[in-house]
């Protein structure tokens, strides 16, 4: 078996364009996705069954099925309700692939986020909320201020983990004919047999953008725990 070099580097541009709408998928998906985590995990915190027990229901669902079957339903499934396909959402959103790939995307991570959001919360060190209220703080300026910015410097590494494998979830929306890094990978394998060499490609591309969002995060996490790793470097 010979390895065809040629084909990689002359295939790898093609590869590079369609990886912009993997990107795009990704970082849609998670910036929603923290979104409604936030708003979701907020609520399981609540000691009200009324408040809690709905966003605990969403996020065993959304938790416990498998990506691709959310995708299907999303995409397959609500086309095949008429109230769906008579409304305003139908042609713009609902029946284009892209959208219901960011969707089933922002709905799966929201519910894995939610799960991060109240983990961080509840690691917010106890003397720092007992000294909010000895100042004489009023529960929502002690959310504001305390509460949500440090679960936030809290969650960072668990949410960059997240959004990582947001990355390696989002080859599921080539199954809906979405035009990104994966689906360009087996249209090109298709007109030339090379399974390795192109997969070879896609995975060298995947790596560069897990490299640069792990970058990213890792730099903004030292922005925000600044404090942290001024004493781990002592």
């Amino acid at each position: 078996m010979s390895w065809n070099w040629q084909a990689i580097i002359t295939n790898f541009p093609e590869l590079l364009k369609a990886s912009l709408t993997t990107v795009e998928l990704v970082l849609l998906s998670s910036v929603l996705g923290l979104i409604l985590g936030v708003t979701l995990g907020l609520l399981r915190l609540s000691k009200n069954p009324l408040v809690w027990i709905p966003p605990y229901l969403y996020i065993f669902f959304f938790r416990g099925t498998p990506l691709l079957v959310q995708i299907f339903l999303i995409y397959y499934g609500l086309g095949q309700f008429k109230i769906i396909q008579d409304s305003f959402l139908w042609k713009p959103v609902l029946s284009q692939p892209y959208w219901c790939a960011i969707i089933a995307f922002t709905l799966n991570t929201a519910a894995y986020i939610a799960e991060i959001v109240r983990g961080a919360m509840n690691a917010v060190p106890k003397g720092e909320l007992e000294a909010a209220d000895a100042l004489g703080m009023s529960p929502s300026q002690k959310l504001k201020r305390i509460t949500l910015p440090r679960a936030f410097g809290i969650m960072i590494p668990a949410y960059s983990n997240e959004v990582i494998f947001m990355l390696k979830g989002s080859a599921l929306a080539s199954t809906i004919t979405v035009v990104d890094l994966m689906y360009t990978s087996k249209a090109i394998i298709a007109k030339t047999y090379l399974n390795l060499e192109i997969y070879f490609a896609a995975g060298i591309i995947y790596l560069l953008i897990s490299w640069v969002l792990l970058f990213g995060f890792r730099q903004f996490d030292k922005k925000i725990n600044h404090h942290k790793h001024t004493l781990q470097s002592l």
